[in-house]
């Protein structure tokens, strides 16, 4: 199975000099002022974060992101590339949020910078023209409080926890509550990488996601703490042929900061 949302490092020579692909790079400022792929535009996610998925704060983020893609100059006709070491989830996340934003050329290069490491960096930063960026918002990829909250409990709706082992069983806090989401299976996100940094194949993915209790014909909700290792989840997902993916972006920053939110405390096992 192919996904259609990869690009491999060939794929990236052979159209990088097309009119309508836009790379975005998505690592800290510093590291891509130091040096990156020529022609590339500059989007770290990590400094632009919601995580209030209310009809309010969703509201918000999508006026945020409008902005952010204006800037970068998107268009509907373009593909758009987000790249950074290795396939983690920084690129991820730009991915899933113009996916998100309803644009349907988002893609990711799998395995990053590491892919291309022969390829000169340049420290130039070229000019290029903004955009009317406006968004279609394409919410069968996005989960909120209310509509977990809604699923739980269902069989055809599973919850999936790529968070570390520390986070899930409570051993380190990043909220006010500790915990997971009830009934959600676990897994770092890290699992779904191979030892270059690049997502692992169809068939490697698929077989630890069926061992681990998922079930391919179910609606999967992704989740961590900000949104961002599950986004990398997400695409792990659709890579492996799970066709009904759900990023929850506001993830544990939002669901265990609230007092209302259902929560369960896993155990390791003795």
């Amino acid at each position: 199975m192919t996904a259609d949302f990869l690009v491999n490092a060939r794929w990236l020579r052979e159209h990088r000099g097309d009119s309508n692909v836009i790379l975005v790079d998505t690592r800290p400022a510093k590291d891509f002022r130091a040096g990156h792929f020529e022609g590339a535009r500059h989007f770290d996610p990590f400094p632009f974060h919601y995580s209030d998925t209310s009809e309010r704060g969703t509201t918000e983020f999508r006026a945020q992101l409008e902005w952010i893609f204006s800037a970068l100059g998107i268009s509907t006709n373009n593909i758009v590339v987000f790249y950074e070491e290795d396939a983690g989830m920084r690129s991820t996340r730009g991915a899933w949020l113009l996916e998100w934003m309803g644009h349907p050329g988002a893609k990711i290069l799998d395995g990053g910078l590491k892919a291309l490491a022969e390829e000169k960096l340049s420290s130039a930063v070229q000019a290029y023209a903004p955009s009317a960026f406006e968004a279609r918002a394409n919410d069968a990829v996005a989960a909120s409080v209310p509509y977990i909250v809604s699923k739980l409990g269902h069989r055809d709706v599973q919850i999936f926890d790529v968070r570390s082992d520390a986070e899930y069983y409570s051993e380190r806090v990043r909220a006010r509550h500790g915990g997971a989401i009830p009934g959600a299976f676990h897994l770092d996100w890290t699992a779904s990488q191979d030892k270059s940094g690049a997502f692992k194949s169809a068939d490697e993915l698929r077989a630890q996601f069926e061992k681990l209790g998922l079930d391919p014909q179910a609606e999967v909700i992704t989740y961590c703490q900000g949104g961002y290792r599950a986004a990398h989840a997400y695409y792990a997902l659709r890579i492996a042929g799970y066709r009904k993916v759900r990023n929850y972006w506001g993830s544990w920053g939002e669901w265990g900061n609230r007092d209302d939110t259902p929560i369960q405390y896993p155990k390791r096992k003795s």
